[in-house]
């Protein structure tokens, strides 16, 4: 017998989004933007106390908002502020969050975002945050501006917006914040936490055209509906977004709800079409315009002939059986209590294995799952979404409950529609757009470049000359060595801005200990010292292990050092390798000047005790790879031009000398 449905987890049960708001639960849902506004009273308020003030504040922050929303038709759903649920999540202070689904609107997002900016300018003691499925969207738009260290894995709860501008908590005053350690630091140290110029223009620069586009995204249409459409739309003007999203995303059922139009046209074809206006989003236009849908039998039609009539009467068929479908999928959903919030709940009982593997429509499948809607039904969350998936439905059978008739809307003049020439001149803008950001990498290029150009000049010195001729090879080494002292990682080798010129520390007891263990010295069952445990070193030779047996570590193992030093001298001053290197102070040897001599004997005896130069055998080395490259690239040139160093061509070099 398999056991009954988890329970629904606490965070859900009590607040459906706080899963979601706290970015740490399941994935997000797309196209949908996330928001959370905290007082700096909810960081010292008791939480009594603190829910009343946040009751007083969402009334304030709404009606702060009004003038710009009021007339916004937005593309899914309002904007919208609600208190987070005190046992949501530990880790946050109470506060008032939301989401708003943009769809394919996403004017909708930056409007909520312009919105942000606003209400924490208007209540300078408010920090807000605003997130999507891309996470940290407004660092996206200024990324061309951010310092190097901010990242996708380093940006979590460190953005906010505080008193119209855009914080960013720094990596080295906090390096792992939680949300309360970014609140506190904003409090206190907000100059420290403000972005930077260009990050603030880059996002601003993005709404700095709100709330004039807000208004300029609003298209105003004339159509054709029935009487009962037509008064819907009078009454509340904001359901048209219900009705573009039931035309939108309809399907096979859906479609045939449409087909029989009981609501919005219990008439039939005898029902009279009205003329009005209806505003909406630009993108809802688009939607409704560019979709190819024939009319339902039962739909009353004008003739084709008259083309304007005609147009306007297929729009406004688009809007009511949009309308008609929507009305009747969310009596179904909100008799089920279906919707996002069944969606999530599911999802839950999948990702713990509850169907334990089982195959849908299986009759084991079934069973649990109708254990997990009984457990659903009886749930608060049940409740909730019954009341959000019927409310739409509530208010259209609120306004048929008020009298109306066609005449009504006979009477009424109804403006011409706006132009629609911005639907097809998308192509223009979308190239303007292109032209800016463009622009904007190519000023961030040029700017790379001459900060590399600066950053190479300190450090190779007088090697980057503009005339090739002129060049000294004593640069070559220098540049080496301040190549091989910078820091290096997986991204590559790179000066740190603050960095630290104290030299690197060698120990060499330690080194020597490591470099004997490799050879075999220790053997292989050594154990190590208290002070190196865990810290083994490691080599890609293996040695057997009857090399090491019976070995005197104490007494033999400077004898076999001395011995097998001499032995290699010996075999390397057999070969040539010695005279292949030049030496400090060489003078030219006697035997090469008239009337010299030397001995074989002398200049050995010169070059055991005769120090190499390490700086002219660097030099003379890249100098003979350069040469051999014959033009062509190659590592000698690859490795000089990664220190800043341009040397002439071959053909050249006489004039160097």
């Amino acid at each position: 017998m398999a056991a009954p449905p988890p329970p629904m987890p606490p965070a859900l049960d009590s607040d459906p989004f706080a899963s979601i708001f706290s970015r740490n639960g399941s994935r997000l849902p797309d196209d949908t933007v996330f928001y959370a506004i905290f007082p700096d009273a909810s960081l010292s308020s008791p939480a009594p106390d603190l829910s009343l003030r946040l009751q007083s504040l969402r009334h304030d922050i709404l009606a702060a908002v009004s003038p710009f929303t009021s007339s916004y038709i937005w593309q899914h759903e309002p904007f919208s502020l609600s208190i987070s649920s005190s046992s949501s999540t530990a880790a946050e202070p109470l506060h008032l969050h939301g989401k708003l689904r943009y769809g394919d609107n996403l004017e909708d997002e930056w409007f909520v975002v312009f919105l942000l900016f606003h209400i924490t300018r208007k209540f300078p003691d408010l920090s807000a945050r605003v997130w999507d499925t891309d996470g940290e969207f407004l660092l996206i738009e200024a990324a061309f501006h951010l310092p190097r260290w901010l990242n996708p894995s380093t940006s979590l709860n460190r953005v906010f917006i505080r008193r119209g501008d855009l914080h960013i908590v720094p990596k080295t005053k906090i390096p792992s914040p939680s949300i309360t350690d970014s609140l506190k630091f904003l409090i206190a140290n907000e100059n420290e936490s403000r972005a930077a110029d260009p990050v603030q223009a880059a996002i601003k620069s993005r709404i700095s055209d709100y709330p004039d586009r807000a208004r300029r995204n609003m298209h105003r249409a004339r159509v054709r509906v029935p009487p009962p459409v037509a008064q819907v739309l009078r009454q509340e003007p904001c359901l048209i977004s219900v009705a573009v999203e039931g035309f939108y995303d309809r399907d096979i059922d859906s479609m045939k709800l449409a087909s029989k139009m009981e609501k919005f046209l219990p008439r039939g074809r005898e029902e009279e079409l009205v003329p009005v206006s209806v505003t909406m989003s630009r993108a809802m236009y688009a939607q409704l315009v560019q979709q190819t849908f024939q009319a339902p039998k039962c739909y009353p039609m004008p003739s084709r002939s008259d083309i304007k009539a005609y147009q306007e009467a297929e729009l406004g068929m688009k809007i009511s059986c949009g309308l008609e479908m929507a009305y009747q999928l969310r009596r179904r959903e909100g008799a089920e209590g279906r919707g996002s919030a069944w969606e999530e709940y599911k999802e839950s009982l999948e990702s713990i294995g509850y169907f334990d593997g089982l195959l849908p429509g299986s009759k084991e499948y079934r069973r649990l799952m109708e254990k997990a809607e009984e457990y659903y039904r009886n749930s608060s969350l049940f409740l909730r979404a019954c009341e959000t998936m019927s409310a739409p439905v509530r208010r259209i059978d609120e306004i048929f409950s008020l009298p109306y008739s066609a005449d009504d809307f006979r009477t009424e003049e109804v403006p011409p529609s706006d132009d629609d020439s911005w639907l097809y001149n998308g192509e223009d803008e979308l190239n303007s757009a292109l032209r800016e950001r463009e622009k904007e990498m190519e000023l961030y290029d040029a700017e790379l470049k001459r900060k590399q150009k600066s950053e190479e000049s300190l450090d190779t010195g007088p090697s980057l000359r503009s005339n090739n001729d002129d060049y000294d090879l004593g640069d070559i080494a220098k540049s080496m060595q301040a190549f091989v002292q910078k820091m290096s990682s997986y991204q590559g080798a790179e000066v740190p801005e603050n960095r630290d010129t104290k030299e690197v520390e060698l120990d060499v007891d330690r080194f020597m200990r490591d470099m004997e263990s490799i050879m075999g010295r220790q053997g292989t069952e050594d154990t190590p010292s208290d002070g190196e445990t865990g810290e083994g070193s490691s080599s890609d030779m293996d040695f057997d292990e009857s090399e090491g047996e019976g070995y005197d570590h104490e007494g033999e193992g400077d004898d076999f050092m001395d011995s097998y030093s001499e032995a290699l001298s010996k075999e390397l001053k057999s070969s040539s390798i010695s005279k292949s290197f030049a030496r400090a102070n060489e003078q030219p040897s006697k035997s090469n000047e008239p009337g010299g001599s030397s001995s074989k004997q002398d200049m050995d005896t010169d070059e055991d005790f005769t120090p190499v130069d390490v700086d002219v055998n660097l030099v003379k080395s890249l100098l003979d790879s350069f040469t051999s490259q014959e033009g062509l690239p190659g590592p000698a040139s690859n490795l000089l031009g990664l220190m800043g160093v341009r040397l002439p061509k071959d053909g050249d070099s006489s004039k160097g000398k």
